[in-house]
């Protein structure tokens, strides 16, 4: 009994039945308390103008008998009146509150009190009131049986006629003669009201219950069957029955709500599902990640751990983190996980142990904190990464460095790393110390723009980003003094950015070394071709000799020269000293010591300028020289006087090769021709020297450039001639090569590049 009232006082339609039953109680009750009150108020006004009704037409029925003094009239409709239903006392009092007239005789000459209950309205304040109201002359009192009473009293005001009537003694200016009391029963008005107000209540208590009724029957069919339903269908969801369907068969909101339900349960079950799936997926993860994780209570015992740390370390069930990891007793001195618990945030180590097969391991621990609902730390997950290969990959890159930085430190060439957009020093070997006279710390930030000698500066920076090669620069070391280097560019990488990695190789004492070579091949060169000089200046020095004999033979004769003839003379002497003049110049340029300087040069205008010097000489050996020249041929860069010791060494050696040739009496002489030709495509200049002698052996092709290397017989050549020319071809970029020709004879073919501006 007590479980089913305590369900009913829980329930749902109790409290929409108590809520609304009370509600519409007390609105109700509300209403009726109002109702009454007006019925009764409109009841007593009633009564009252009743009652002062008949107290004006009491005063106007005995006015005539009051005038003319008639007692027995005005007794007589007094007595009628008073027997009227429900008319209590009629009474008249005069000023002195003595009762001259009333339909009870027994009261008639008692006189009242003036400050009684009738007579305190108007007798209250002094002078007496003269004129009131209805509701201030009216007054509810209780008779001696209980039932209640209304008493109005009415003044009787003095007319003109009254104080002139022999039957009145008051003064003229009196107004208030006396007063009329009636006195009404209300038994009658109380029991209708009181009925009335029974009537109102049962109709209340009819309404109310009704209204409760319909609510109830309302709320049993519409809503508390629904919601009983819905009741029904939420927990089969809470069951895990997600695909429930509620048979709430109404368009209301209780049939959206329904609606609602079934839509929340396929979303839950599609929710789940998800979940489920992102369960397995995380699940999965735990397991198969690649990495170390273990979860741990505060003693450090494992709760869960995944296959990775299964299979490393082979743990025992109820195992201990410190005894699986490290096969320690006891927890570590430094422990994460410990300070994890401590402070709820997430901390890194690095952690050194053995493995399952005893083998050193080493991991980067990083350890976070897992609450519960409450925000309580209920245990930590330690994750780990096994990093024994990559410490051991950083030994070794450790060592490789090193040993890197100790090859880069001893390598006896300068060798600088340079930003590949600004060419600024980053880093430098101590060989720069050696060669330049910079500190590494002197040099470091500067410019490697700055070594150059060159002024023009700004040409090498794109040379140094798109070449891999420049040789003989001009740089300046410390002391302000000029060295020659070649320079190897490579890029390559530097931490963060890429750089340029330049090797420098001094040249400065080879080249002085090879300068001294050029020059001593210069000076044999010109010694061998002394005997062709001499000749070349004893022609001059013929014409000169005979010229002045001629004149002081006729000086000492005392014979005249004709003008002419002394002009003639004197021109030709002109002639053939400018002559010697310049092939003395020619031959002292030729062997002046000069710098090497890279200009725009002509070849075809390189060879007869070596021509001047040997075209005697040749000629009066018997040798023809065949011109094949290709006009307007474009301009090479190389050293004009070096290009011409070349071409001079080649004619010299095609010399020697004609006179080795035709020492045996079975050659004919005739035969004896040197050719010169030059040629041109869109990338080359190519010139080309031929001669008709025995030609170079096919073993000694390979060997013909090397130093010291000669087919001349002993005494007859230093070895140095073609090496020299080599190399200086090389300055110029360009190649030389040996061949054998139609004629049996050698070849030396030369290759120029054509400068790019051109």
């Amino acid at each position: 009994m007590l479980n089913l009232i305590r369900k009913i006082r829980h329930s749902f339609v109790f409290k929409v039945i108590l809520a609304v039953g009370t509600t519409l109680l007390l609105c109700l009750s509300i209403w009726g308390f109002f109702n009454i009150s007006d019925q009764k108020e409109k009841v007593m006004r009633s009564v009252m103008q009743g009652a002062d009704r008949l107290t004006n037409t009491i005063r106007l029925g005995t006015h005539y008998a009051m005038m003319h003094n008639l007692r027995k009239d005005i007794n007589r409709i007094i007595n009628n009146i008073g027997k009227e239903k429900n008319i209590e006392h009629v009474r008249i009092y005069n000023k002195g509150g003595q009762i001259k007239f009333s339909n009870h005789n027994a009261e008639i000459g008692r006189i009242t009190n003036i400050k009684a209950e009738a007579c305190d309205i108007c007798h209250k304040s002094e002078p007496p009131l003269v004129h009131l109201d209805l509701l201030a002359r009216t007054r509810v009192f209780h008779a001696p049986d209980g039932s209640r009473l209304l008493g109005i009293i009415a003044p009787i005001y003095s007319e003109p006629g009254c104080s002139s009537n022999s039957c009145h003694a008051h003064l003229p200016g009196q107004k208030v003669l006396g007063a009329l009391d009636v006195v009404v029963s209300l038994k009658e008005t109380d029991q209708e009201t009181w009925t009335y107000g029974k009537w109102l209540a049962v109709n209340i208590a009819f309404i109310f219950l009704m209204t409760s009724v319909v609510i109830l029957v309302i709320v049993l069919r519409f809503v508390r069957r629904p919601i009983k339903q819905m009741v029904n269908g939420t927990r089969l969801i809470a069951k895990g029955e997600y695909l429930v369907k509620i048979p709430v068969d109404q368009d209301d909101e209780l049939g959206q709500l329904a609606t609602a339900i079934e839509k929340m349960g396929e979303q839950i079950d599609a929710k789940r599902k998800k979940l489920n799936k992102q369960i397995d997926e995380y699940q999965n993860l735990f397991e198969i990640v690649p990495c170390i994780i273990s979860v741990q209570d505060r003693n450090y015992k494992l709760l869960r751990y995944n296959r990775e740390f299964a299979e490393k370390f082979n743990p025992d069930p109820g195992d201990y983190c410190y005894h699986a990891y490290k096969g320690r007793k006891e927890r570590c001195e430094i422990c994460p996980v410990e300070r994890t618990f401590e402070d709820g945030l997430t901390h890194f180590s690095e952690e050194t142990g053995v493995d399952k097969n005893g083998k050193p391991t080493r991991w980067i621990v990083s350890t976070s904190p897992i609450k519960n609902d409450e925000g309580e730390i209920v245990a930590a997950m330690e994750m780990s990464v096994d990093i024994t290969h990559r410490r051991l990959l950083e030994e070794e890159l450790d060592k490789s460095e090193k040993k890197y930085f100790a090859i880069f430190d001893n390598i006896p060439n300068p060798v600088f790393v340079l930003d590949v957009n600004t060419l600024e020093i980053l880093d430098c070997n101590e060989s720069v110390q050696v060669v330049y006279g910079y500190t590494k710390d002197e040099i470091i930030k500067k410019s490697f723009l700055e070594l150059f000698a060159d002024q023009a500066k700004g040409k090498y920076a794109s040379i140094l980003r798109t070449s891999s090669v420049m040789n003989q620069a001009k740089h300046i070391n410390k002391k302000g003094e000029q060295l020659f280097v070649n320079i190897r560019i490579s890029p390559s990488e530097y931490p963060g950015r890429k750089v340029l990695l330049v090797t420098i190789s001094d040249i400065t004492k080879r080249l002085e070394t090879e300068q001294q070579l050029i020059q001593a091949s210069k000076m044999a060169t010109l010694g061998e071709m002394a005997t062709g000089v001499a000749h070349e200046l004893n022609q001059p020095l013929t014409v000169i000799k005979t010229a002045s004999s001629y004149l002081m033979k006729k000086v000492s004769k005392h014979e005249t020269i004709d003008d002419d003839i002394l002009f003639t003379m004197a021109q030709e002497i002109d002639t053939y000293v400018d002559r010697a003049v310049k092939i003395i110049n020619h031959m002292r340029e030729f062997g002046r010591k000069t710098d090497i300087v890279l200009e725009q040069v002509q070849v075809n205008k390189v060879l007869k300028r070596a021509f001047e010097i040997l075209g005697q000489q040749l000629k009066t050996r018997g040798i023809e020289v065949v011109w094949d020249l290709e006009p307007d041929l474009p301009m090479i860069l190389a050293d004009s006087g070096r290009l011409e010791q070349v071409i001079i060494n080649l004619l010299l050696n095609a010399r020697d090769a004609l006179d080795g040739k035709w020492k045996s009496p079975e050659h004919d002489k005739d035969k004896k021709k040197i050719e010169l030709i030059t040629r041109s495509d869109k990338k080359s200049v190519v010139v080309t020297i031929s001669d008709s002698g025995s030609g170079i052996p096919e073993a000694y092709l390979d060997k013909i450039f090397d130093p010291f290397f000669t087919t001349k017989e002993v005494g007859h050549g230093t070895g140095l001639g073609l090496s020299i020319s080599y190399g200086i071809i090389q300055e110029c970029e360009g190649s030389i090569q040996a061949a054998h020709n139609k004629t049996g004879g050698a070849s030396f073919i030369i290759n120029f590049p054509i400068p790019r501006e051109q």
